[in-house]
């Protein structure tokens, strides 16, 4: 596996090693992280992004990405979950995945977050009652010996 990738996901490139010194990046919060030994701090993707925004209130993804590096898919991965929102009065904005109502950050409107999340407990509930049900334990204990019986 590719390092800073898991799955399909990226990691945001969290800083692991320190750029100055070498040492070891320390998280603080809020995507910083300060260096054990120099006390340098770096910021990951989601740091990086976060700060460009409080200082520029409404920028938009490109002006992001050509400011501080973090690439416009990264900066939707964000956006998707929900770790920044499209700021109040932009242009841009994002659309549920089921309805299509404009929504500024995740990838639900509150409605149908609701209606996923009730969905995914009632799968729940189903797998747990056919894992109640025993995955074949009426069988006896004659018809197992048979299965698992060597022949010669």
């Amino acid at each position: 596996m590719e390092r800073g990738k898991l799955g399909s996901i990226e990691l945001y490139n969290i800083p692991h090693v320190c750029k100055m010194c070498g040492g070891v990046m320390i998280f603080k919060g809020v995507g910083e992280y300060q260096c054990e030994d120099c006390n340098y701090v770096d910021y990951d993707d989601y740091g990086k992004v976060r700060l460009y925004i409080e200082e520029h209130r409404g920028a938009t993804a490109a002006q992001i990405e050509e400011a501080v590096g973090v690439s416009q898919r990264t900066i939707r991965r964000l956006l998707k979950d929900g770790r920044i929102e499209v700021a109040e009065g932009s242009k841009t904005f994002l659309r549920c995945e089921l309805c299509g109502k404009t929504i500024r950050s995740g990838q639900y409107c509150p409605e149908c977050e609701v209606k996923v999340h009730r969905k995914l407990e009632a799968q729940q509930r189903e797998m747990l009652h056919k894992n109640d049900q025993g995955f074949g334990m009426e069988q006896t204990a004659s018809e197992g010996q048979k299965r698992f019986k060597r022949e010669h």
